[in-house]
């Protein structure tokens, strides 16, 4: 895995993988999708530490908002005319 640093809620750039998760950063979330098997070897250990750095850090910086909302409504979803029609 390459070493990044990545910052949750920072931008809406940033894109961090992890095995095959491809996580997503955003101003208001973090999308996480794609799989990953953990694996009993080194490799395995090594995407689980890299996860569990990432979710410490995404907690951390939840924990830090003072204004954090229940909940947030979905994100905004603009339907555009197909171009190619």
């Amino acid at each position: 895995m390459k070493k990044s640093k990545f910052v949750p809620y920072a931008n809406e750039a940033d894109v961090l993988n992890i095995g095959h998760l491809s996580i997503e950063n955003r101003l208001d979330r973090i999308t996480i999708s794609g799989d990953i098997d953990l694996t009993a070897d080194q490799a395995g250990l090594a995407d689980a530490q890299a996860l569990q750095q990432l979710l410490a850090d995404v907690v951390a910086q939840l924990q830090a908002r003072a204004d954090l909302p229940p909940q947030l409504p979905p994100p905004a979803v603009q339907t555009v005319d197909n171009p190619f029609a």
